[in-house]
């Protein structure tokens, strides 16, 4: 088992192209991994191995390896930067300690790259930043470093200074040692430290006091040394740096070209100075599954096993579960409990999981990220723990699909095929969802993009074998409640002798259209059977995600349980949950629903000559312009956009900018919709 203090969990993360992949080659061929140096353009790529992210050129799907390094073990997520495939970073940094944020020197700090951020600040996650692509024209690592703190709060901490920019770019100046490195080699894999050329000393000299002055700010040993003239030693400077890195005060920014091999090295270097091991994080927080209460658990293989499933490659064979280890020791053909159910699996075999290869091991410890096979009823979100201390960690919050589209067999002898294959793909997606249309009996899938949609559609022909027609993308709409109404209801039937009986109290009232997509609590009182409990709170989840007055999915609602009544003879769990069913319904009719459409954070980074067009083509579409941005020689145009005026925009952009042009879209929440 390997020593806690050198394991790294840690996850790749930033906007799309921005060279998380080309990062992650890196990583694997310096430490050995790989013989070759894998590449986006030429598909090769050890973690980008589906053909469609090697025929797109961008990561689809999250990628676990280890990376030996020094004396350390990387466990390392290579995750997507594209919007649609947002389903798998926030499912890696659920079982990450530590991220590698990744950013363009040209275009600075995207929409994507703020989200991830975000998302990892959710998880309470630490960072290290990586300025990639300093060798490309627009390229500048001071204008990136003050977006980050313009952006994040003043937390970057510039560790190194370019020699040159754009093609000028050879090589960096360690601020901490104050040596110059000098890429040499074939494949730039030799690192000389030699003196800090003349000619870069004094911006060398004043980058490394503003490191050090940045540093004692938040450092009481720095502080003491740097305001008294004394030099702050080595060691201390580099123990603080560490310490307010894992505090998420400051977050240490390291610069290269991963395409071309310079500045990785020390880059991999940072990851085992400054990011946490799962020594360095002391619990996490779980539930008591028996008691209710708040408990928690720690990096100690002597402590009874929990672990946390985070993703899931499902197939018809044999689904491959992906699994991270907080605490106890893991063996193949273990009996455990899933927390969520509190029922008993069985695990089968144990992998160490490397991109699209596994190889079979006996036992994993604490912070190990596994995979499993054999596991039943088991889905993301779930927690595996030993018998004698079953807890939970609660689940994974996913965003709502915006946009559905028809899909139907070519030939209907392949339906259940169909329904099979979508429900393995919706099983590891939850942004992925399926329905059937109310008006038309027709399949309907729904996700966050079009991307999303084509991508994920593509594998029920390529992985399962089904040729399928599909319709034009539609925008999932959404309907919540207009006003707050309270419901009272009683369930009483008699269904051939057996009369059933269940009488509820639900509070119903609309939320901001920002946050939780529902907050669904119990505040009865007195001793209620926890099954019937159950039962009402389930009912309530699952009656609320139905559609509408008018035919809609629900959404922002939020649901009190205040009271339920009881018989001990004739009220059962489906008493109760006819009872909150026709809760529900009375709510809709009385409250009254409103539908809501998804609007779109759109970010257009295009030539300052072509910013007129684009403006003028966005206006009418209800697009409203925010804020205009200098990029170097481009502009950005940032702006807020129904997602139903965005069909057709990627084909448009490359007319209206003569081919120079990009945008990114995120979600940025909904508005009531507009009748035509």
């Amino acid at each position: 088992m390997s020593d806690l203090s050198k394991i790294r969990n840690l996850g790749i993360i930033a906007h799309i192209d921005a060279g998380k992949t080309s990062t992650t080659e890196g990583l694997l061929f310096f430490s050995g991994q790989t013989h070759r140096y894998g590449n986006i353009d030429d598909g090769n790529t050890v973690m980008d191995f589906l053909p469609d992210e090697r025929a797109r050129g961008i990561t689809i799907m999250a990628a676990a390896a280890v990376i030996p390094w020094r004396d350390f073990e990387y466990h390392l997520i290579d995750t997507p930067g594209h919007i649609d495939f947002t389903a798998e970073v926030e499912r890696s940094l659920r079982a990450i300690d530590g991220a590698v944020v990744i950013f363009s020197a040209v275009e600075g700090v995207e929409a994507q790259s703020e989200k991830v951020w975000h998302q990892a600040d959710g998880y309470n996650v630490p960072k290290i930043a990586f300025v990639n692509k300093m060798d490309r024209i627009g390229a500048s690592y001071s204008r990136t470093c003050e977006e980050i703190n313009e952006k994040f709060g003043g937390v970057a901490l510039p560790m190194q200074l370019p020699d040159g920019e754009e093609s000028m770019f050879h090589g960096m100046v360690d601020l901490l040692t104050m040596e110059y490195l000098q890429f040499q080699g074939e494949d730039n894999e030799t690192i000389n430290r030699i003196p800090v050329p003349a000619e870069l000393s004094d911006a060398a000299t004043a980058a490394r006091e503003a490191l050090v002055e940045k540093v004692a700010d938040n450092s009481d040993e720095v502080a003491e040394l740097f305001l008294g003239g004394e030099e702050v030693p080595l060691e201390l400077l580099q123990k603080e740096i560490r310490r307010l890195t894992l505090e998420r005060k400051l977050v240490p920014v390291f610069l290269g070209s991963a395409k071309r091999e310079i500045g990785v090295q020390p880059l991999a270097d940072a990851i085992g100075d400054y990011l946490p091991s799962p020594l360095d994080i002391p619990e996490y927080p779980a539930t008591d599954r028996r008691t209710g209460k708040e408990t928690v658990v720690h990096s100690d293989p002597k402590e009874a096993f929990a672990g946390f499933i985070f993703k899931i490659n499902a197939s018809n064979t044999a689904d491959l579960f992906f699994l991270r280890i907080y605490s106890g020791v893991l063996h193949s053909n273990e009996q455990l409990i899933n927390g969520r159910t509190g029922e008993k699996v069985r695990t089968k075999q144990l992998y160490r999981i490397y991109a699209k290869s596994t190889e079979q091991i006996n036992e994993a410890g604490p912070g190990d990220i596994v995979g499993l096979s054999g596991l039943k009823d088991c889905g993301i979100g779930d927690t595996l723990c030993a018998p004698q201390r079953v807890v939970s960690f609660g689940g994974i919050v996913f965003p709502e699909p915006v946009i559905s589209m028809v899909v139907e067999p070519k030939l209907s002898k392949d339906k259940e095929k169909l329904d099979d294959a979508l429900a393995l793909l919706c099983r590891e997606d939850q942004t992925l969802q399926r329905s059937t249309a109310e008006e038309t009996g027709q399949r309907v899938v729904s996700g966050m993009g079009e991307l999303h949609l084509e991508v994920s559609l593509k594998r029920v022909s390529t992985d399962f074998g089904v040729e399928i027609r599909t319709g034009e993308p539609r925008v999932a709409y959404r309907e919540t409640l207009v006003q707050a109404t309270t419901v009272h209801t009683e369930f009483n039937k008699t269904i051939g002798d057996q009369v059933f009986y269940a009488e509820v109290t639900v509070n119903f009232a609309p939320m901001e259209r920002n946050g939780e997509p529902f907050e669904i609590t119990d505040k009865t009182r007195g001793a209620i059977p926890r099954a019937l409990l159950d039962s009402g709170i389930q009912a309530l989840n699952d009656g609320l995600r139905t559609g509408g007055l008018q035919g809609y999915p629900m959404i922002f609602v939020k649901a009190e349980l205040t009271d339920l009544k009881f018989s001990q003879e004739t009220t059962t769990p489906g008493a109760v949950a006819g009872a909150i069913n026709d809760a529900i319904l009375q709510a809709f009719q009385q409250a009254g629903t409103v539908v809501l459409e998804p609007v779109m954070k759109l970010e257009v980074l295009a030539p300052e000559d072509t910013v007129g067009e684009i403006s003028m083509y966005l206006q009418p579409r209800r697009a409203i312009i925010s804020d205009m941005l200098q990029i170097g020689v481009m502009r950005k145009i940032i702006c807020q956009v129904p997602l139903a005026e965005m069909f057709g925009f990627g084909k448009a952009l490359p007319r209206l900018s003569g081919g120079r042009g990009s945008f990114s879209l995120e979600p940025s929440g909904y508005q009531e919709k507009v009748e035509n």
